[in-house]
């Protein structure tokens, strides 16, 4: 939360099997997230990973629950926030949702930008505009690898800490179901995901989970990384 008073620009990503596999693949979001102030473990196989690698008390962090907890220490702090990302609809659900549960919680702003890559103009005024509301801290819901792509890029424009929390948007909004607390406790939660959104998420977790456990046996006995 210091960051987010001194309203210093900063960048905060989550990292699951998704991620990692398609930093792998893609420069630019492997260069992204290197780049980053702090890179989290958002799913149990990289938390895992990390456990193996030293970190023996490091478990999974994702972005619906470090939302919730940044939230209410954002309503505690009167720190306001700022919502990036979503159709206009599914922000109005949000910033609903959030006033009934954080209801001291400042909204300074929020943005729903195109689907489309935004222009530089377009750019340009979406940095305006967080700046000017003088949010301290920046949700960023805009998926894989776009929000990590949108937030490396403007980090030293934008006067605030920027966080990239993924379908955050749509579970806080109440638009889509979150697993039981028994799957998320247990890795499970992408086996809701994809019961709930079969067709618009089995490429995502049959082959990318499979790449990504190939690619972890990989580094375990040869001994190279999952982002080359």
């Amino acid at each position: 939360m210091a960051w987010g008073r001194e309203r210093a620009g900063r960048a905060v990503f989550l990292c699951n099997s998704h991620v990692a596999v398609t930093a792998s693949r893609d420069p630019a979001l492997a260069a992204a997230l290197q780049a980053g102030d702090l890179v989290l473990p958002d799913g149990a196989p990289v938390a895992w990973m990390q456990r193996r690698q030293g970190a023996v008390s490091q478990s999974r962090i994702d972005g619906p629950n470090l939302m919730s907890r940044l939230l209410a220490a954002a309503e505690r702090d009167a720190l306001p926030i700022y919502l990036l990302g979503g159709s206009p609809a599914a922000l109005a659900s949000l910033e609903k949702e959030l006033a009934n549960r954080f209801p001291r919680l400042q909204i300074a702003g929020s943005c729903s930008p195109p689907y489309r890559e935004p222009t530089p103009e377009e750019n340009q005024r979406m940095v305006a505009a967080v700046n000017n509301s003088r949010a301290g801290l920046v949700f960023v819901g805009l998926g894989c690898p776009k929000q990590e792509l949108w937030i490396a890029r403007h980090t030293a424009a934008v006067r605030a800490v920027m966080l990239g929390v993924g379908a955050a948007f749509d579970f806080h909004a109440k638009l889509k179901p979150r697993a039981p607390e028994w799957m998320q406790q247990s890795g499970l939660e992408w086996v809701h995901r994809l019961c709930s959104e079969p067709r618009r998420l089995w490429k995502r977790y049959v082959f990318t989970n499979s790449v990504f456990v190939v690619r972890v046996i990989w580094q375990l006995t040869v001994g190279r990384g999952l982002v080359s």
